[in-house]
């Protein structure tokens, strides 16, 4: 079993989280995106390491950008990617655009977190569109030409439900799958028993 758990890249990123939080203070207050759906509640951790795209999904977040949009686009054993719909607005306005921050710790596993992006030659992310990596081998053809910024913490079953949607032939999902999107705040002991009891 313990092998098991090692070899699986999705709980190896938890446990490191684990031990990240391990090291706070139980009191110490932490910001955790949160995504209701109409299929239920995503919580994700936001990396440090990535602080641009960090700071940038709060900013969105908090600003409400994203509670008018849907997942617009959904692929089995690949992503589920929301915000800004595939225009050449998206990907072109310099407010909307991030330098990318790759991180060799940070890589393209089940339940992570990217910002989506056009063929730009500088990898610039569309900050205004994100996805969830869903599928559970990862798809590790994207490292390096992708930002990872984040990983699904509880609620990977809700975006496994919302890949599975009938979908046309654009994969929109036929009934819009909504966003709303909020930051919460949890202290380090509450986020410690949550990622335990994953």
């Amino acid at each position: 079993m313990r092998s098991l758990f090692y070899s699986n890249p999705m709980y190896k990123a938890i446990f490191s989280l684990i031990l990240l939080v391990s090291s706070c203070t139980v009191q110490e207050v932490k910001e955790i995106a949160q995504i209701k759906t109409p299929q239920g509640e995503i919580l994700l951790w936001l990396s440090d390491e990535t602080p641009k795209h960090k700071k940038s999904f709060i900013q969105l977040a908090k600003d409400g950008y994203w509670d008018s949009l849907t997942f617009n686009r959904v692929i089995p054993d690949f992503v589920a990617q929301a915000g800004c719909p595939d225009t050449p607005e998206g990907f072109t306005d310099p407010e909307y655009l991030l330098e990318p921050e790759f991180n060799s710790n940070l890589l393209h596993e089940y339940g992570a977190l990217g910002a989506g992006r056009d063929d730009n030659p500088q990898k610039l992310s569309a900050r205004c569109q994100f996805y969830i990596v869903q599928n559970k081998e990862g798809e590790h053809r994207l490292d390096g030409d992708y930002t990872v910024f984040g990983k699904v913490i509880k609620g990977m079953e809700i975006v496994d439900e919302i890949v599975s949607s009938k979908r046309d032939s654009l994969n929109r999902p036929l009934i819009p799958v909504t966003l709303d999107v909020n930051i919460i705040e949890m202290s380090a002991g509450e986020l410690r028993k949550l990622l335990v009891n994953r």
